[in-house]
């Protein structure tokens, strides 16, 4: 293997503390996406994302995510109606963060800002 291998993007980033982080891509019966904004007082307020959040020591994914959605949408589901569809890895000043997304299609109750925050149904193009 070269020593002198060089990929375009600079120098490769410092070691920071890692968040995983674990999202919901719902998708409704009409077939559109529900997206969240980050309430005020928050890193990164205002930005529209799918709902979720962090992953807590001894949870897994799955689990963090039927809480997060529990407490942010007061919705119900399982950690088995969830299916992985992708990841994103992103490096702040402070920490690098790792996202784990998830389909859903199937939920109890009517999703619910519970943290002020706003939400809105978009059709995927």
């Amino acid at each position: 293997m070269s020593t002198d291998l060089f990929c375009p993007g600079g120098v490769p980033p410092r070691v920071l503390p890692l968040v995983t982080v674990s999202c919901a891509v719902m998708v409704d019966a009409d077939g559109r996406i529900l997206v969240t904004d980050r309430p005020a007082g928050k890193d990164m307020a205002g930005l529209w994302e799918f709902p979720g959040g962090k992953v807590e020591p001894l949870e897994s994914p799955e689990e963090a995510l039927v809480r997060e959605l529990r407490e942010e949408l007061a919705i119900e589901t399982a950690a088995s109606c969830l299916a992985p569809c992708g990841f994103a890895s992103w490096q702040g000043e402070t920490r690098h963060l790792l996202l784990l997304a998830f389909a859903l299609r199937k939920w109890t109750g009517e999703p619910k800002p519970q943290e002020g925050q706003r939400l809105q149904w978009l059709p995927i193009n």
